[in-house]
């Protein structure tokens, strides 16, 4: 459980203090209570190796890195998201920061540069989404170590530069061997400084983990150059195959990860986006590549163990073909969450209109809503809902029509918070809140509205902590006003509720 001392300590509060004009009465009866808020996961990757989506490219002042920032939050609040998924540390580099490893040079085009005029990117986009109501997840590379995408001098302290032995070179790429503890302990350092220094919401992990299979200028697959290491596993007596070790490495790190981040802050969430496939064959008549057996990942186990608190498969696939059938991946995905954890589809966004038809991603959504287990999304990637005018279209007004929370994780915390104290001010059309003393804080508040026959939902920022009393949707005067507080996990208060004159 989450302790209130913790989250007393740790969350951001916002200080905006309104007045409000009630009759004296504080509550209706129950059966004039709001509906629950929709629940589902909204969110979209932003991705910053190669500048595929922020900066839109290197060596930009920081204010304008700032701006395009601030222009895609805007967008995912106006597209009613509710998470940002930014990618902080592309291949041992750092958008923050960091003791640990060098400034990217997908911020100013040269590895170990600083911002100019300086400022933390990471802890603004933290701000920045906070200010909208938006979950900010802090996204890691484990192990990638250098893309192709670089081109930069690497900075003197780049990991390939104060411990070279943890580095290979693999094809295009270079990378740490996983199979190594040094390796290992670096990337859990870096993810874990992160976790203590920041306030984020999540820690996501895409699908590198050993590297796609590279093959050399015969055509054959490189195999992974991991020898040191495994000579030294064998030397101390391992006993597993070399490919079982491999997966191990790999299990051992995504375990630990998900043991420390909880040790730290519980209300953290541990992400993962594995491939689509886990093996072929699973289900019948899925084809593809093996990530069991050629990255190594074992993402079936992570979620059967419960070793994260969210899966999103990345399903970029379109729902027709049997080889690699979108509902099929789907519904297998749901039918191995035996931990009961939450399971979001990754989709295709940015193939709307090219690839995929007009109509492919708003059907993906709506398989996703109607399929039991599955309690959310997320798109590859926010360009797409940047740039593509008949996708954001689609998503404005006809897949997102109301606003969401995003789904609680009661694994973590089944506690609700406090309802919260609603105060009232004579002559002033306001209503305002405050969380009783003593008590958890609030992460974001539910703000419901009765007018004309019908509530309506709003999600507001932790820092809103008023609004002005209007007629609502259908011009009738509003009848009631129901706040509800939510904590870090997605637990709901109950609603305290107000009759305005």
């Amino acid at each position: 459980m989450i302790t209130i001392a913790l989250f007393r300590n740790r969350l951001l509060i916002g200080t905006l203090a309104l007045a409000a004009t009630f009759s004296a009465r504080a509550s209706v009866p129950s059966s004039t209570a709001p509906p629950l808020p929709q629940r589902e996961f909204r969110g979209a990757w932003v991705a910053t190796v190669a500048n595929i989506d922020w900066p839109s490219k290197p060596g930009l002042p920081a204010g304008q890195q700032q701006a395009e920032f601030i222009a895609i939050v805007k967008r995912a609040k106006a597209l009613r998201l509710n998470a940002v998924i930014l990618q902080v540390r592309p291949a041992c580099d750092a958008l923050y920061p960091s003791n640990l490893e060098p400034w990217s040079e997908y911020l100013t085009g040269k590895m170990g540069k600083p911002p100019a005029p300086y400022y933390d990117p990471l802890a603004f986009a933290i701000q920045e989404c906070r200010k909208r109501g938006l979950e900010l997840h802090a996204w890691f590379n484990p192990f990638r170590a250098r893309d192709p995408s670089g081109t930069s001098l690497v900075a003197r302290n780049h990991i390939s530069r104060t411990q070279p032995k943890l580095v290979k070179s693999y094809g295009r790429y270079a990378w740490l061997d996983p199979g190594e503890r040094d390796s290992q302990r670096h990337s859990m350092n870096v993810i874990m400084d992160v976790v203590r220094r920041y306030d984020i919401d999540g820690v996501h992990l895409d699908d590198y983990f050993y590297p796609y299979q590279e093959k050399g200028d015969d055509g054959n697959v490189i195999d992974f150059p991991d020898g040191s290491s495994w000579k030294e596993y064998l030397g101390a007596g391992g006993n597993l195959s070399r490919a079982d070790r491999r997966r191990e490495s790999i299990n051992y790190f995504v375990r630990s990860l998900y043991a420390n981040v909880k040790k730290e802050k519980p209300w953290v969430r541990v992400g993962i986006s594995p491939f689509g496939i886990w093996r072929p064959g699973n289900p019948a008549k899925i084809r593809g590549t093996d990530a069991y057996t050629q990255i190594y990942a074992d993402s079936r186990k992570w979620l059967n163990q419960g070793w994260l608190d969210y899966c999103v498969p990345q399903l970029y696939w379109p729902i027709a073909p049997e080889a690699q059938s979108y509902p099929a991946l789907l519904n297998w995905w749901a039918s191995q969450n035996v931990a009961k954890r939450h399971v979001w589809p990754g989709i295709a966004s940015h193939k709307a209109g090219t690839k995929f038809s007009a109509k492919e991603i708003p059907e993906q959504i709506r398989l996703a809503r109607n399929h039991p287990g599955i309690t959310g999304h997320i798109h590859w990637n926010m360009s797409g809902l940047m740039k593509n005018k008949i996708l954001i279209e689609s998503m404005h007004r006809r897949v997102y029509t109301g606003p969401a929370l995003t789904p609680a994780s009661t694994w973590l915390d089944n506690r609700p918070p406090a309802a919260p104290a609603l105060k009232t001010k004579p002559g002033e059309a306001l209503v305002s809140w405050t969380e009783p003393p003593g008590t958890e804080r609030a992460s974001q508040w539910v703000l419901q509205s009765y007018s004309g026959g019908a509530w309506q939902t709003q999600i507001l920022p932790a820092n809103v902590k008023g609004t002005r009393i209007e007629a609502g949707k259908s011009g009738h005067a509003i009848e009631r006003i129901a706040v509800s507080a939510v904590d870090r996990c997605g637990n709901l208060s109950p609603p305290s509720i107000i009759r305005p004159r």
